[in-house]
C-alpha cells in the first residue's frame, strides 16, 4: 500500500540539542551554561534524552508509540551554508555532488508510480511553501500551491480558448498541450478540494503553518492521490537570543503537528500517512556569545504515522568527542530517505550509497 508523505522543512537549522536534549550527559551543560534547558523542564523520554517542554503536544504521539525520534541524522563533510546544505538535503545527494532533481522524485526516477498516483488529478505531489526542490524532476508531476483558493481561482480563470490552434508549430503546440494538463490538473484538484470536508479540529491561527497543514489535511482527506505533500516552518536560523525565539517554534510545531495527528486519526487516515521533518543542519554544541547557537552539523528529526515503529532510533552523537566543535553525524540522512522510500512507496532506492543501513522505523 502507498502512503503519503508529509514532508516538514524547519528553515534555518534547527537546534537539535535543545529539541532532544541529552539531560543527564555533564558536557551538555558546560557547552551550554546559560542557554541549556533546565533538567526540571525536560520532558524525559528515558534516562539520557528528553524533549524540550515545549513539545509537550507530541507526548501523546510518543506514548501511542506512533512517534520515532531518528538521532544523530546527518552527512560526511557536512556543509554550513543554508543554500548548499539545503539543496544537499533536498536532491540526496553527497556533499561534494550537485544535482538537480528532488530526491522524492529521484525515488520514482524509471520506476512506476505507486497505483493511483496522480489518477484524475494530473498531479502527483504538491508543494505548500516556496522551496519546491525535493519534489522536483522528470518522473513526478508536482504542482506549488501556497494558497488553495488563489490558485483554484486562477486554475478557474485559465479555460483554453478553443480559437487558439497551434498553426504547424510544434512548440506552440507543446505549450498548448502543457497548458491543457494543467488545466486539468487544476480542475481535479478543484472538485476534491471543494468536496472535501473541514478538519475535525481547527488549527491554530499563528503564522503560516496552521493555514499550511490545513490545506495538507484538506488535500489527504479529499483522497488526492499524490505521493507527497510538503510545507514548512522558517525561523531557527538562531544565532542571537535564541531561547525564545526557537521556544515558540517548537510550540508552533508540536501544536500543529499533534493537531495534524487528531484530524488523520478523526478522518480514518493516520496510518496512510507518514510525516518527516527535516533542516538544513543542526547547531553548534557550543552555545556563542549572543545567547544563541551557530550553524551546526547533525541533529535530530521526528517521524509520525499510523504504521511509525515509535520509540529512539539511532545513536545520540557524543557530545565528549566532537568534530571541530560539532556533533558527529550517526545516521547518514540518506538512510532516512532510503527507509521512507521503500516503507512509504515500495521503492527500493540507494540515493548513490554503496552500502545502505536500514532503519526500522516504519511497519510494514
Amino acid at each position: 500500500m502507498s502512503r503519503i508523505l508529509l514532508l516538514v522543512e524547519l528553515k534555518g537549522g534547527n537546534d537539535g540539542l535543545n529539541t532532544v536534549i541529552p539531560y543527564a550527559d555533564p558536557h551538555y551543560r558546560q557547552l551550554r551554561p546559560g542557554l541549556g534547558v533546565a533538567r526540571e523542564k525536560v520532558l524525559q523520554l528515558d534516562e539520557r534524552v528528553g524533549l524540550h517542554d515545549k513539545l509537550e503536544p507530541l507526548m501523546e504521539s510518543w506514548k501511542a508509540r506512533d512517534l520515532a525520534i531518528v538521532q544523530g541524522v546527518g552527512y560526511p563533510n557536512p556543509n554550513r551554508s543554508h543554500f548548499r546544505s539545503i539543496e544537499i538535503w533536498d536532491t540526496a545527494s553527497s556533499s561534494t555532488q550537485t544535482l538537480s532533481e528532488g530526491w522524492v522524485a529521484r525515488a520514482f526516477e524509471h520506476a512506476p508510480r505507486p497505483q493511483g498516483a496522480g489518477r484524475g488529478t494530473g498531479v502527483d505531489s504538491i508543494v505548500i511553501d516556496t522551496n519546491s526542490l525535493p519534489l522536483m524532476g522528470p518522473d513526478l508531476r508536482t504542482i506549488v500551491m501556497q494558497d488553495a483558493e488563489n490558485f483554484l481561482r486562477q486554475a478557474q480563470a485559465m479555460k483554453d480558448n478553443p480559437r487558439v490552434n497551434d498553426g504547424g508549430n510544434p512548440a506552440l503546440r507543446h505549450l498548448l498541450a502543457v497548458r491543457r494538463e494543467i488545466n486539468a490538473a487544476a480542475a481535479g484538484l478543484s472538485d476534491k478540494l471543494h468536496a472535501a470536508p473541514p478538519p475535525v479540529q481547527e488549527y491554530a491561527n499563528e503564522g503560516p503553518l496552521g493555514r499550511e497543514l490545513d490545506l495538507a489535511t484538506r488535500i489527504i482527506t479529499a483522497q488526492v492521490p499524490v505521493v507527497a505533500v510538503k510545507i514548512a516552518l522558517g525561523g531557527f536560523d538562531t544565532h542571537a537570543n535564541q531561547a525564545p525565539v526557537q521556544e515558540r517554534l517548537l510550540g508552533l510545531l508540536a501544536g500543529g503537528l499533534a493537531t495534524f495527528r487528531r484530524n488523520m486519526i478523526a478522518a480514518g487516515r493516520w496510518d496512510d500517512v507518514l510525516v518527516l521533518t527535516y533542516s538544513e543542519f543542526g547547531r553548534r554544541a557550543r552555545q556563542n556569545a549572543s545567547g544563541g547557537t551557530d550553524h551546526g552539523t547533525a541533529a535530530p528529526h521526528f517521524v509520525m504515522g499510523g504504521k511509525v515503529k515509535g520509540g529512539l532510533h539511532g545513536a545520540y552523537p557524543s557530545l565528549a568527542d566532537l568534530q571541530d566543535g560539532d556533533l558527529r553525524h550517526t545516521v547518514d540522512f540518506r538512510d532516512v530517505y532510503s527507509t521512507i522510500a521503500r516503507g512509504c512507496w515500495g521503492q527500493p532506492v540507494s540515493f548513490g550509497q554503496r552500502q545502505i543501513q536500514h532503519l526500522d522505523f516504519i511497519a510494514a
